[in-house]
Formats: C-alpha cells, sequence, structure tokens
C-alpha cells in the first residue's frame, strides 16, 4: 500500500540524490583538502597541460620524439615564465624608489590639507626602521614563515612542471587509461564525458591567456602614454589577475590608479581609470564572446560562486582553480544532457512500438 502520492515520492527520491551526491561531493573535498601536497601540483599540471598541449601536438606532428617534445615545451614554459618575471622584477626594482617617493609626496599632500592627520602618515612612513626594530622578533618570524611559504611554492611549482612533462608525454595512452578505468559497459560515456571537461579546460585556459594577454598589453600600454611608474609590473599583475574572473581584474585595475593617483596626481588617476575601465568593456563586449565562444559559457553569478566557494576551501589557490573547474563539471554535464537527449527521441518510438 503507498501511503504517500505520487509528486511527493519523487520528491523524496530526489532529496535523496541531492544528499547522497553532496555527501560524496564534501568528501572528495575533504580529502583533496587533506592531501593537498599532491593533488595541488596535479591539478596545476591538469591546467598546465590543457594550456600546453597544442605546442607539444605541433612538436610531435614535426616528427620530434614524444619525450623530448615534453621537455622541449616544459623547457620553453620555464623560459618564458622565468624572463617575464625577471622583466617585472627588474621593472619593480627601477620604479620601486618612484612608487614610494610617490607614496610620500601623496602623504605630504594629505599633511598640506588635513593638518596633524597628513604629518602622522608621513611620520609613520619615515619612522618604518625604528617600528621594525621595535618589533624585531615578529618581524623574524614572519620572516620565517614567509621563507617556508616560498620553500613549499617552489616544491609544488617543480612538481607541477614535472608532472606537466609526464602527462605532456604519455597524453597519448590517456583514453586507454580512462576506458580501462570505467565500469563494464560505459567506457563510451566516461571517455566522451572525459574529452568534454577536458575540452573546456583547454578552450578556457587557452581563451583566458589570450585576453589576459591583450589586457596586460592595452593597460601597459595606457599607463606607459599616461608616464605612471611601474607599468611593466602593473601590466603584469593585470595579467596574472586575469585568472581570477572578476575579482582579478578589479584587484589589478584598482592598484593600477592608486599608482596613478600616487605619482600623478588626481588627473591622470582618473585617466587611468578610464584606461582600466575601458579595457574591461572591450574584454566583456568582445574579447570574451569573440574568443571564448567555443568554449563553455557559464553565467557570472555561477562564476562568482565558485569563486568564493573555491576561495573558502583553499584561498587564492581555490580561486585559481575554481573556474576551470567548474568548466569542466559544466562539460561533463553538457555531454550528458546532450547524450541523453540523443537518446530520447529513439526511445520514445521504440517503447510505443512495444505498446502497439
Amino acid at each position: 500500500m503507498q501511503l504517500l502520492p505520487g509528486p511527493v515520492r519523487r520528491l523524496a527520491a530526489w532529496c535523496a540524490v541531492i544528499l547522497l551526491a553532496s555527501g560524496v561531493a564534501y568528501v572528495a573535498i575533504r580529502l583533496c583538502v587533506e592531501l593537498r601536497t599532491a593533488v595541488t601540483p596535479a591539478l596545476l599540471a591538469l591546467l598546465g597541460t590543457a594550456l600546453l598541449r597544442p605546442l607539444h601536438k605541433r612538436l610531435v606532428k614535426a616528427h620530434v620524439q614524444r619525450s623530448l617534445a615534453a621537455g622541449l615545451t616544459c623547457v620553453a614554459v620555464v623560459a618564458v615564465v622565468g624572463g617575464a618575471l625577471y622583466i617585472v622584477v627588474s621593472a619593480l626594482i627601477e620604479t620601486g624608489d618612484q612608487i614610494v617617493a610617490s607614496v610620500r609626496n601623496a602623504a605630504r599632500d594629505i599633511a598640506d590639507h588635513f593638518g596633524a592627520a597628513g604629518t602622522s602618515l608621513e611620520d609613520m612612513a619615515s619612522n618604518a626602521r625604528e617600528l621594525l626594530g621595535k618589533f624585531g622578533g615578529t618581524a623574524a618570524s614572519g620572516v620565517v614563515t614567509g621563507l617556508s611559504v616560498v620553500g613549499e611554492m617552489i616544491a609544488v611549482a617543480v612538481l607541477a612542471l614535472l608532472l606537466v612533462f609526464f602527462f605532456l608525454r604519455d597524453s597519448d595512452r590517456a583514453v586507454g587509461t580512462v576506458r580501462a578505468l570505467a565500469p563494464p559497459g560505459a567506457a563510451d560515456t566516461v571517455e566522451a564525458m572525459a574529452r568534454r571537461a577536458f575540452g573546456a579546460v583547454e578552450g578556457f585556459m587557452r581563451g583566458t591567456t589570450l585576453i589576459a594577454l591583450i589586457d596586460a598589453l592595452c593597460i601597459t600600454v595606457g599607463l606607459l602614454i599616461l608616464r605612471v611608474p611601474g607599468a611593466v609590473g602593473l601590466g603584469a599583475l593585470v595579467f596574472v589577475g586575469a585568472y581570477i574572473p572578476y575579482l582579478g581584474a578589479f584587484i589589478s585595475g584598482t592598484v593600477a590608479v592608486l599608482v596613478a593617483l600616487a605619482d600623478r596626481g588626481f588627473a591622470i588617476a582618473l585617466w587611468a581609470l578610464g584606461v582600466v575601465v575601458a579595457v574591461q568593456v572591450l574584454e566583456g563586449h568582445v574579447l570574451q564572446p569573440m574568443i571564448q565562444s567555443r568554449t563553455v559559457q557559464m553565467h557570472p553569478a555561477i562564476v562568482l560562486l565558485a569563486l568564493t566557494a573555491g576561495a573558502s576551501v583553499a584561498g587564492i589557490l581555490g580561486m585559481l582553480l575554481a573556474v576551470p573547474l567548474t568548466a569542466a563539471a559544466f562539460g561533463i554535464v553538457h555531454e550528458l544532457q546532450k547524450r541523453y537527449a540523443a537518446a530520447s527521441p529513439s526511445a520514445g518510438p521504440s517503447s510505443g512500438a512495444a505498446d502497439s
């Protein structure tokens, strides 16, 4: 005897499915957090593989041995990243004094207009050495903590680079591995889901990198025309921030405007703000639809929720990984929708024929 009506039973079934899926997702996230030392390099390596696979494929098509092609790709990445870091650090070192001097000038302006409040700001800047000496123990412990964090980041980067090499070299075996791990009778579906997920991540990484490069070049040129100090370093900050949608652009643009305000005054800061806003409008209305039109499209609200969830789980690293992982999840969902939509019309006539 069925005590509950049909709609209530269906609601209960959906609630059970949602609770089960939420439990599995929670356990998976907790495992990733506990094993983050191994999971983080693996995820970064997957993102790097998605970005670098076209270069590796071109080398293989040019009859370069797979291991050598993977090694050359990794060497090229190290050279490009190392060169970019050298340019950024050199630019910041050369213009660092100008930025500091501009901040001090801004403090003097505040002192002229607001009296004691501005003078206290300038006094705090001029007495920085005394403050560091007074709190030397805390500063020393902070330096040690910072060095340990830097060491951990270097270890993660090296491990991720090694994993990129192996992922690129053995990418031709990935399909066979996925099919071998799939449940019996579901190998085709699992392979299609894996291809769609990786394709979504690959498209996202390539599109985001190209958009980030265009944004950084446009903003750097604009800041150079306005003669804002540290324009190259600020452009590099824009490039890195582009991998965190919306929030990264806001933070990097705010820093650029503040530096322009401190060094060149209010009018130049307004021009810098105009450059940043114009580039963001160009990105949102032209570059994003044109470059990422073939990748998984996500609503901005979903992107912001993914960024919030990633930040709550793993901080800045979680924000970097949240959007591409969400793109992969959307790719899997779209693949399942396509397969079920293709199967439902064929199932309809056959069931009708069976009933007749």
